[in-house]
């Protein structure tokens, strides 16, 4: 259908479903979440992880409900809360049920997928039902959500606390596209159907502010709503735009939310936008490079990494096949879009929810990410699905009920790498060697654990591997001195240092390993700048004084 044309697409209502009917929907998608449940069973465990820590154990702004306007001013830090007040909002509402006894905060994570899950299985039962009728959007809806919903690919957004950020964006996207279906195509007259379609349009507007307030991604929602009205309902902008202008403006509105969020976060306390140590260049051809893998992940789940480090991609030669794919992937869609047909949809959808993370805009701190991949997924599986049945027909069903079943082992299997912070850190660092982060918390797993010697080994790997990492330079020269290898230690210290003269822990430890030399004077140096910077460093204070006793019993030697 070119643009302009009248939509054809009828019914332009939706009966609601019979007794038996509703039976059946209730049915599958009960299934669906017994399902999700089955493969998430083992993923409630797992501790706090990375951002976790600082994102809900050191966060002020979360341990009480009251003034609850402070729950919605989460720290500008470069955290994952940083401008996403209802991620801040949510884990307030944990912590007053449950401090920071993790199992709540899991559990909360997998019911947002959940609804997310029965979402996307409305959005697409009622569309199917637009095209093909009641008895094929039933088995549609239930094949695309059950994949999406047991894919392997979403374990990070569901078992990665903090990556609530992008399960709730994804829920409170979607639920924007299934209330404006709600509103614009409403029962038959007579039939009932809950809420008027006046109703319908404001929850839209209502979750996609929601979803404003929770991440980035959202921003793409109004113009997915407005292509998916071109497509299934309206048949062209124009009609679109005339029949729901009004929703469109509303819907446009939430913008302006996202706008004075994203203005007060800045650049995420240097971690995203630009102007940062990444170049919007080296971050844009590193997407090309991502954008094929997350397709490959899609299709053949493994391996899946938590943390890809922060390494860019600077020549294009280095990506030249991958940037190939994807500009054949973006004209497919694009001209598909023109056309008018739910491939281009499909497309849009894929390209659209990506673009804030994968396109140009540097986000330093994960150049590439898995949890990217929630919201787009759904145009994949919507694809798959679609062609089996093209292929194998009413096979196709159980093909995809095994396909799923086959999805969720996965999922439980990578579930365990959640297990603990050891467990996780040393599967990134044996999938991706090169990445300093990954042997750096793994170290301070070890440490935690109590095992010195590996810990020691992992954070020499580290400091190699980025030796401007001042934590690590820092915590290994600890651990080194505290085995007796006081020069070494000092090395790394004097390293740390150079690194950062003005931070007072580095200038207490390298000061610390010169007095057990028994170079006093510039031992005393490095305790009065520490003191300098930190007055309140009792044991630089002791030291010192511990320092000039021993500098002046020297002296008075004869």
């Amino acid at each position: 259908m070119n643009e302009g044309e009248v939509s054809s697409l009828e019914p332009a209502t939706i009966a609601e479903p019979s007794f038996s009917s509703q039976f059946k929907v209730r049915a599958t998608a009960t299934l669906l979440v017994f399902g999700a449940l089955v493969a998430y069973h083992n993923s409630l465990r797992g501790p706090f992880v990375f951002d976790d820590v600082g994102v809900i154990e050191k966060n002020l702004t979360i341990r009480s409900l009251w003034p609850i306007w402070n729950t919605f001013a989460p720290p500008i830090d470069g955290s994952p809360v940083t401008g996403r007040p209802l991620v801040n909002f949510t884990l307030a509402l944990n912590y007053a049920f449950s401090g920071a006894s993790v199992g709540g905060y899991h559990l909360l994570n997998l019911l947002i997928h959940l609804l997310a899950g029965l979402t996307l299985f409305g959005i697409v039962r009622r569309t199917v039902r637009l095209r093909v009728g009641d008895a094929a959007a039933l088995p549609l809806a239930f094949g695309v959500a059950w994949l999406w919903t047991l894919h392997p690919l979403q374990t990070e957004a569901v078992n990665y606390v903090v990556q609530r950020a992008e399960s709730l964006a994804g829920l409170c996207y979607l639920l924007t596209l299934y209330c404006f279906i709600r509103g614009a195509v409403p029962p038959a007259a007579g039939e009932g159907g809950g809420p008027p379609a006046g109703r319908w349009f404001k929850f839209s507007v209502a979750a996609c502010l929601a979803g404003m307030a929770s991440k980035e991604v959202v921003v793409s929602a109004p113009l997915i709503v407005l292509l998916y009205d071109r497509a299934f309902l309206a048949g062209s902008f124009r009609r679109a735009w005339i029949e729901r202008g009004r929703v469109y403006a509303g819907l446009a509105a939430t913008w302006l939310l996202l706008l004075v969020l994203v203005i007060r976060a800045g650049s995420r306390g240097g971690s995203a936008g630009f102007g940062t140590e990444v170049a919007w260049l080296d971050y844009a051809l590193t997407q090309l490079q991502a954008l094929p893998h997350y397709l490959r992940l899609s299709l053949w789940p493994d391996p899946l990494v938590f943390d890809y480090g922060t390494g860019v991609v600077r020549y294009f030669v280095d990506v030249a096949w991958q940037g190939g794919v994807v500009l054949l992937l973006a004209v497919g869609a694009a001209i598909a879009l023109w056309q008018n047909t739910w491939v281009g949809f499909l497309g849009a959808w894929f390209f659209a929810v990506l673009a804030p993370s994968s396109s140009v805009v540097p986000v330093v701190t994960q150049t590439m990410a898995e949890h990217r991949m929630y919201l787009a997924l759904a145009a994949l599986a919507m694809l798959v699905v679609l062609g089996l049945q093209a292929v194998a027909g009413r096979r196709s069903v159980a093909i995809v009920a095994g396909l799923g079943l086959l999805l969720g082992w996965g999922t439980v299997r990578r579930n365990e790498d959640y297990r603990s912070a050891e467990a996780l850190w040393r599967d990134t660092a044996v999938k991706v060697p090169g990445n300093a982060r990954a042997h750096y918390n793994l170290a301070n797993a070890l440490v935690l654990a109590g095992r010195a010697p590996d810990a020691v080994r992992e954070f020499e790997t580290a400091v190699r591997l980025n030796p401007k990492n001042l934590e690590g330079q820092n915590n290994l020269g600890v651990l080194l001195a505290e085995s007796g290898r006081v020069p070494e230690a000092m090395a790394h210290f004097e390293q740390a240092v150079k690194l950062k003269p003005d931070d007072a822990e580095s200038q207490l430890n390298l000061a610390n390993t010169l007095f057990q030399l028994g170079r006093l004077p510039e031992a005393i140096g490095h305790y009065e700048q520490a003191l300098r910077l930190n007055p309140a460093l009792t044991d630089a204070r002791d030291n010192l004084q511990a320092a000039r006793r021993e500098l002046s019993r020297g002296a008075r030697r004869p």
